[in-house]
C-alpha cells in the first residue's frame, strides 16, 4: 500500500469520515508491506498484510474483465493530467499496469481485484465491502463485471468521485436518477454524477 494513500482512506463503518492512523511494521520505497490502520471514531483496526489492506472479506468469485484494458480505462476516464488517485473495483484491477503506463503519476487503488493481482509500485490493493476512500477524493472509478451492475457499488463510486469526473463500468448500462450516462456500447458504459 502506497503510504500517502492513507490521507484519503476512511473506515468502512457507518460513521462520520475521519482519519485512519497508520502503524506500519515495514515500509519499502514508500510501500507499506505490513502493519495496521486504526479508526479514530470506532476503534476498529484493519491489518495490512503483504501490502494489502484488509477492510473485510472480498466477495467470492470475482469476475475477470473481458473489455476493460488499461488503455481503454485511461481513454474512457479522460483524465487531463498527472497525479491523484483512481479506484478500480473487481476484475478491472487486472488492467492497472496498462492504465499506469499511459496515465502518468496517477496511483491506482484496486479494490477486490482477482487474487493473482500483486501489490506493487503504482497500485495499492484493498479488500472489503465498499470503496474505503473519503468522499470526493478520486479522479475516476472503474467498476468491473458484477460490481458495475450493483447499485450499492455504483453509489460508492459516485460518493468517492470528485465533481464532474467519470465512472466507467462493464455490464448492463445503469439507470439511476443521480447518474448521467455519457456513452454505452458493447457492455461498457461511461457516466458521471448528474449536476444540480
Amino acid at each position: 500500500m502506497f503510504i500517502e494513500l492513507t490521507d484519503i482512506l476512511r473506515c468502512p463503518a457507518e460513521h462520520e469520515e475521519n482519519v485512519l492512523v497508520l502503524l506500519p511494521d515495514g515500509v519499502l520505497d514508500r510501500q507499506v508491506q505490513g502493519g495496521h490502520l486504526g479508526c479514530m471514531d470506532c476503534g476498529t483496526v484493519y491489518p495490512v498484510r503483504e501490502g494489502v489492506v484488509e477492510f473485510g472479506p472480498a466477495p467470492p468469485d470475482i469476475l475477470r474483465s473481458e473489455r476493460l484494458t488499461g488503455a481503454a480505462m485511461a481513454a474512457l476516464l479522460g483524465l487531463g493530467g498527472p497525479g491523484g488517485y483512481v479506484a478500480m473495483v473487481g476484475g478491472a484491477g487486472e488492467g492497472w499496469a496498462g492504465f499506469a503506463a499511459v496515465s502518468e503519476g496517477v496511483h491506482v487503488l484496486a479494490v477486490n481485484p482477482p487474487a493473482d493481482v500483486p501489490a506493487g509500485r503504482g497500485v495499492s490493493l484493498a479488500r472489503g465491502g465498499r470503496i474505503p476512500v473519503k468522499s470526493r477524493q478520486l479522479r475516476g472509478v472503474v467498476l468491473g463485471p458484477g460490481f458495475a451492475s450493483d447499485a450499492a457499488w455504483l453509489a460508492e463510486a459516485l460518493r468517492c468521485l470528485l465533481p464532474g469526473l467519470r465512472v466507467v463500468g462493464e455490464g448492463a448500462t445503469p439507470s439511476a436518477p443521480e447518474l448521467e450516462v455519457l456513452a454505452s456500447a458493447d457492455g461498457v458504459w461511461v457516466a458521471q454524477a448528474r449536476r444540480g
